[in-house]
């Protein structure tokens, strides 16, 4: 009998309404390890169409380039090779985006039906950003420039200029996001790895409760490792001498009272900068061998395709909904007020949609606090920008920077540049009244934060308890699978590696549902102590797998004198399976 099976848990009490926090949600955290990438690209992106134009005096077509130019915000953290792909479809998915406003401008002058549009594709463009997982800055982007977009005078006409103006920008954004490769070709490999054995040397050092938490992040970050190794393409020295290092952050999660933190992190102190990647030992190669063919081996299944993640029963669906009945909210609200901006109504309601309902509250308080400090900078700056339209190009390059700089500090934070620097990017077209703008923006900011927050309470998401369902039913299949490869005398090279890569994957997707469950409002009573017992004999299936991985390598026929250590590691492995 598995040991998921030799406890009956006891049902968990429900847990309708959890309370919303107010404390630490404006905390500032330690900023990420690459935010200077996206903020250098995104001014550098900006910089060379926006200076073009100032040049030709046609800084009223700005909008549209800083369409493309924005698309360099995203993709930092993949390798060079996915990044090319990645960055290519965000700059069409821009374009689609842009087009389908453009197209809408010019055939109505409707707000009311603008409004439902822009709430349309807010919903669609959320939908596709977390289905492909292309992360920050998400949909945000696409939805600010679409929406601005949607009531913006137009004619048919002009969109076929306006677009190839947003492509010019984007092919800019892509070059420049892919110009790193040249200097450092495996920095985000290298990033990826470093977080794994930082994760780990994190759990090895951790105590108590501390260690269960760490745990789970230090497996997060092996398998997001062995991820971007993937994603790599070639098998090259750099992959190889990479997938050694993961391997040792895998073996100190299985086994961390024999492992040294202190040498983990530097291994990865090591992988900053150019210099040659850390080595380990080389009596590892073959187990990384055998490890790398299991991940291939996994890899060869294919990730399951699009439309199955957007599928009816995906727990993407209900925050669709929540995004299209926000936003149409938020627009509407703002149109009954009577200000003549309701896209920045509808910006700030799909801005909050997290994966719960207590993400989004953290996200509304976050947004409004950074909006109304944001109108505050604004106003101190405006009267320097009506001087000339230089200082409202220097301004918008400035604050592009200083919100990539600060917001993964806190997302109120990059907010307080975010704001001012759309409040500017108005002043491209013509020099407007700063009064009615900094009024504009803080009742819209109000508004669609309010409506939003209501969206977000009465569009349930019951499917946030079945996703859990099923992360353990799929947790479970996998740990089985894992056990039965770990049981055969002589199993297939790569078979206990290939099935040791879906038991991690799956329980990271188990934790990830969790976490989203566990803040979610209207659910009925969530499993949890079925997801301890699960994630706990998961984990020690792992670790079962881990170490006879390591042990083949001292069972070879040269290493004669090891064979009582493996027959102590198969007693070990045995004693975890029962």
């Amino acid at each position: 009998m598995s040991s998921a099976e030799t406890t009956t848990p006891t049902p968990s009490r429900p847990r309708p309404v959890r309370p919303l926090p107010l404390a630490g949600v404006l905390r500032l955290n330690n900023p990420s390890d690459i935010w200077f990438k996206p903020a250098t690209s995104v001014v550098v992106s900006a910089a060379v169409p926006n200076l073009t134009l100032l040049a030709l005096g046609r800084l009223d077509l700005a909008m549209y380039t800083m369409a493309g130019s924005l698309c360099a915000l995203y993709a930092h953290n993949l390798p060079y090779a996915a990044r090319a792909r990645a960055l290519a479809w965000v700059v069409l998915g821009m374009l689609a985006s842009l087009a389908a406003a453009l197209l809408a401008a010019s055939l109505t002058s409707s707000a009311a039906v603008l409004v439902a549009v822009g709430a349309l594709l807010a919903a669609a463009q959320k939908t596709l950003c977390d289905a492909t997982r292309i992360g920050p800055p998400g949909h945000l982007i696409l939805t600010f420039i679409s929406s601005a977009s949607l009531f913006a005078p137009q004619h048919l006409g002009q969109i076929p200029g306006h677009l190839a103006l947003t492509a010019g920008a984007g092919a800019v954004a892509w070059l420049v996001g892919m110009a790193p490769a040249l200097v450092r070709p495996h920095g985000p490999e290298r990033r990826a790895t470093a977080r794994a054995l930082n994760a780990a040397a994190t759990y090895v050092s951790a105590e108590g409760g501390a260690r269960e938490r760490a745990r789970a992040g230090a497996a997060a970050a092996v398998h997001a490792a062995w991820q971007s190794l993937l994603a790599t393409g070639g098998r090259g020295a750099a992959r190889r001498a990479l997938e050694r290092l993961v391997v040792r952050a895998e073996v100190a999660l299985a086994a961390p009272a024999d492992a040294d933190p202190a040498l983990l992190r530097d291994w990865a102190a090591g992988l900053s900068g150019t210099g040659p990647v850390p080595r380990v030992n080389h009596a590892h190669a073959n187990e990384v061998d055998d490890e790398v063919l299991g991940v291939e081996a996994e890899l060869a299944f294919g990730k399951p395709p699009l439309w199955r993640r957007l599928a009816p029963g995906s727990p993407l669906l209900p925050v669709a909904l929540r995004t299209a009945v926000g936003c149409a909210l938020a627009g509407y609200g703002s149109l009954a007020l009577g200000i003549g901006r309701p896209y920045w109504a509808l910006v700030t309601a799909a801005s909050l949609y997290q994966a719960n309902v207590t993400l989004t509250w953290n996200r509304t308080v976050q947004r409004v606090a950074g909006n109304l400090a944001g109108v505050l900078v604004f106003a101190a700056v405006v009267p320097l920008a009506h001087v000339g339209q230089i200082f409202v190009v220097l301004f918008c390059l400035l604050f592009s920077f200083g919100a990539e700089a600060f917001i993964s500090r806190n997302y109120w934070l990059g907010s307080v540049c975010v704001t001012p620097m759309a409040l500017l990017i108005t002043e491209f077209a013509r020099t407007q009244e700063a009064g009615e703008l900094i009024t504009d923006r803080v009742v819209d900011t109000l508004v669609g934060a309010l409506l939003g927050i209501v969206a977000a309470v009465i569009v349930t998401n019951r499917r946030a308890a079945d996703h859990i369902e099923l992360a353990l039913e799929a947790t479970d299949r996998a740990r089985e699978a894992a056990e039965r490869t770990l049981g055969a005398p002589r199993p297939e090279p790569g078979a206990l590696e290939a099935a040791r890569r879906r038991l991690a994957a799956a329980l990271v997707e188990l934790r990830a549902a969790d976490d989203t469950a566990a803040g979610e409002w209207w659910q009925r009573a969530l499993p949890e102590e079925r997801v301890v017992t699960a994630e706990q004999a998961g984990h020690r299936t792992l670790a079962a797998t881990v170490r006879r991985a390591t042990l083949r390598t001292v069972q070879n026929p040269e290493n004669p004198e090891n064979a009582d250590e493996h027959r102590g590691g198969t007693d070990a492995r045995e004693n975890t399976r029962a």
